[in-house]
């Protein structure tokens, strides 16, 4: 196995970082505010750290003015917040940066975005009930030189899962149109803290340590990206842990 080294952008959970670091590869998480656990983190701007010839990056930069949740705050009364929009438009610029950076392999990962800012088009949606978890929270990645990310469970071998939300009795993680039940419509309230809410889940992070971590970091683009359905099925007997999350692959 080759050994990576994968910088983990804007995470203090170290949820992440430790996931591959559990697979040998070394791995350090960068944020302005300190881990939560003890390991290899680096605080301070992660703009400062780029150039470190990371083989890895996996970033979560800040979403509150790039989230499509937030519209209502960018058009109150149907006018545009121009302060909020300036803070979008900063937003971006940092988004950029990462999406940018001089490393070959990149994913970033933020939720459904507004349109209004442009962002490049995103790789794929991802829920966390794909990973085991029961909990729906669509969240977007932005791939470059990465395979998408599929389940490491036994959800189901439909090549069709990511957009069957029927996989698991599963709930929403966050609050969902809160302001909707003054007019009697359905709504979904949780207690979850902000801090809390943007930890990446365990069985996610697990998923990208398997998957992101098996092809040559010299060869990008390997069998594991380029065969067929059959060819992944059995490529995948020769790595017994990751068949389940290997299983049914594109090709």
């Amino acid at each position: 196995m080759t050994k990576l080294k994968v910088l983990v952008a804007c995470e203090y959970s170290g949820v992440v970082r430790e996931a591959f670091k559990r697979k040998g590869h070394e791995s350090w998480s960068c944020d302005i505010l300190e881990t939560d656990v003890p390991g290899n983190h680096i605080v301070g701007n992660v703009l400062d750290h780029l150039n470190k010839n990371w083989d890895m990056l996996i970033a979560h930069p800040p979403c509150t003015y790039l989230s499509n949740a937030g519209a209502r705050h960018l058009f109150p009364n149907g006018k545009l917040n121009e302060e909020r929009y300036n803070l979008g438009l900063k937003a971006k610029e940092f988004f950029m940066k990462l999406y940018d950076a001089p490393i070959p392999r990149i994913c970033i990962e933020n939720p459904i975005q507004s349109k209004i800012f442009d962002l490049p088009k995103h790789t794929q949606t991802i829920h966390p009930y794909h990973f085991g978890h029961p909990y729906s929270k669509a969240t977007r990645l932005w791939l470059k030189n990465l395979p998408h990310l599929f389940s490491n469970t036994n959800l189901t071998n439909n090549m069709d899962f990511f957009s069957t939300k029927e996989v698991l009795d599963y709930k929403s993680l966050l609050p969902s149109n809160t302001g909707g039940k003054k007019r009697g419509q359905k709504y979904h309230y949780t207690n979850i803290s902000a801090h809390d809410a943007s930890k990446t889940f365990e069985g996610v992070a697990a998923a990208m340590a398997d998957q992101w971590t098996i092809q040559s970091t010299k060869v990008p683009g390997n069998w594991f990206n380029k065969g067929g359905k059959d060819r992944q099925k059995n490529r995948s007997k020769f790595f017994p842990n990751m068949a389940k999350a290997m299983a049914d692959q594109w090709g």
